[in-house]
């Protein structure tokens, strides 16, 4: 059974399923499997037919505790320390800091087809919505503090109150520690050294916990969260489910405090890209936005969904990883289009819908698109529709149109040089002038065969080619360099079967001639 289907098997009852997210910035790519995870999680429940709601929260009472470097530095450091939510915009689309960023993430989550019931933390504290639960864990400080050292052994001082004021003085609210609450008002002292990243002003006082003068710690915040929403799901990453680690803490105020039983959790895996948590080799491919600028949507689904939760996703935006993703995505589109039931195996591409069901379309290569997108003077379009088995449906042309752009995005984006296809069409490569008599040997008997083939199709090509090597006895590598020099000035290339197939026969012919008669003298007195 699917990881998600048995989860919601075992669920009894109404569930509420919850994920969340502090928009410090840019949301890296990470961020999203645990927005797909929970996505999925309340699809199986309502594909099992049990009542189910689907919620989002903006943790946008954090305070800011880096400006990131794509920003203005001078315009955001000021505001270091101060809830993201009273951090100005960084463009004029949003109200402020927290909704700039959250706005982008909230577009890719419409993109993906997730429909979550969002709600802003900002909101919660400053409707009171929060204040009972403020209370009660300001008068149960004493467990709050117990809770932290069985759960992860850290010691909280006598007088540690779990909740931070705004200050009234200089708006910070990193910095605020309170040490005191009389049941109506909590002391506070903005401390100068409260944190490393900036300074408090060093005010202190008396002021009200409760319609948004503050907030609870977040491993604190998140249980009230829970409470409050009768939260009965929620997931959470590697990092936060260590033992002694957020979670663990977490449960143990639930439990301590509350007296309550905490929701259903299960850790998930990073994802990497090239192999570096949030991190980048090109410094793009890592934001959620960029990703999603690359991937049709139902592909970007599926890279979260085709691996388990609880192992690591390693995403390099290369060629032969994205080539890969695409052909294991076709892969499974056949499977399913010759399956009577949805077994396991096709689970993954099921939930990577956007919509309710799986629509079949013929696949067409996305390494083919790569490379036909550079041949010169190629109508994309009309090369598609030659090279379809079947006349193209109009959901073929869109799933195609969709490829298209994703491609050209690739190309432009993230290939490296030497995974550019530049054919010298006009003229012989330089480097194409230098072969030895074996390669010069193996051009001339390809010509041969070639003017025989029966099909100028990629896969007989490619079978020639290879035939051609052994017909003559010559390492394939020493082949296939002569063929890549006399079209690409480059000793390696794409499929090169694929590579002649994008030409015209009288072209490969003549230039193979070209290069054959360029080479034939400095043979010959070799």
């Amino acid at each position: 059974m699917f990881w998600a289907d048995k989860i919601a098997a075992d669920a009894v009852g109404e569930q509420v399923v919850n994920d969340s997210k502090t928009p410090s910035g840019r949301i890296h790519v990470g961020s999203l499997r645990g927005v797909v995870i929970h996505d999925v999680i309340y699809r199986a429940l309502k594909h099992a037919g049990k009542p189910v709601k689907f919620l989002y929260g903006v943790d946008d009472y954090d305070a800011l505790d880096t400006v990131p470097k794509y920003l203005d530095q001078e315009k955001f450091q000021p505001y270091l320390g101060f809830p993201l939510c009273n951090v100005p915009s960084p463009g004029n689309n949003a109200p402020d800091y927290a909704k700039y960023f959250i706005g982008e993430f909230f577009e890719i989550f419409e993109y993906l087809g997730i429909k979550p019931q969002t709600y802003f933390l900002r909101d919660l504290y400053r409707s009171g919505r929060l204040n009972d639960h403020i209370d009660i864990f300001l008068k149960n400080a004493h467990l709050v503090r117990e809770a932290y050292k069985e759960a992860s052994k850290a010691d909280r001082p006598h007088n540690w109150y779990p909740f931070q004021v705004v200050c009234e003085n200089c708006g910070k609210i990193a910095t605020t520690v309170t040490t005191d609450y009389n049941g109506s008002e909590v002391f506070y002292t903005c401390k100068p050294e409260g944190v490393d990243y900036v300074k408090g002003c060093g005010h202190s006082g008396w002021v009200s916990p409760f319609n948004g003068n503050g907030k609870l710690p977040w491993k604190v915040e998140w249980v009230a969260k829970w409470d409050v929403w009768g939260i009965t799901i929620e997931m959470a990453g590697k990092d936060h489910s260590q033992k002694g680690g957020s979670r663990d803490v977490a449960n143990a105020i639930y439990r301590k405090v509350l007296q309550k039983q905490p929701p259903f959790h299960s850790p998930y895996e990073f994802i990497l890209v090239n192999g570096t948590k949030m991190s980048s080799s090109k410094g793009v491919g890592s934001s959620a936005r960029e990703i999603a600028d690359l991937l049709p949507a139902e592909l970007l689904r599926f890279l979260m969904l085709r691996t388990q939760p609880r192992s690591v996703i390693n995403f390099a935006p290369n060629y032969e990883t994205t080539t890969r993703l695409f052909r294991d995505y076709d892969t499974l589109i056949n499977k399913y289009g010759n399956a009577d039931e949805l077994v396991e195996e096709l689970m993954p591409l099921f939930y990577a819908q956007v919509g309710d069901e799986v629509k079949k379309y013929q696949p067409f290569d996305f390494s083919t698109l790569i490379s036909l997108l550079q041949v010169p003077r190629l109508n994309i379009q009309d090369e598609v529709k030659q090279r379809s088995l079947q006349p193209l449906s109009a959901y073929d042309q869109e799933i195609v149109n969709q490829r298209i752009a994703a491609a050209t995005k690739w190309l432009a984006d993230y290939a490296d040089e030497e995974e550019k296809l530049v054919l010298y069409l006009e003229q012989v490569p330089e480097k194409a002038n230098d072969l030895n008599a074996e390669q010069v040997g193996y051009l001339q008997k390809l010509m041969e065969n070639l003017q025989n083939i029966p099909h100028w199709d990629g896969e007989e090509l490619q079978t020639l080619i290879f035939s051609t090597t052994k017909e003559l006895g010559i390492q394939q590598a020493i082949a296939f360099k002569a063929l890549y020099l006399s079209f690409l000035n480059k000793e390696r290339g794409p499929k090169a079967g694929g590579l002649l197939s994008y030409l015209d026969k009288s072209f490969v012919l003549a230039r193979l001639q070209e290069v054959v008669a360029l080479n034939l003298d400095k043979v010959a007195v070799s």
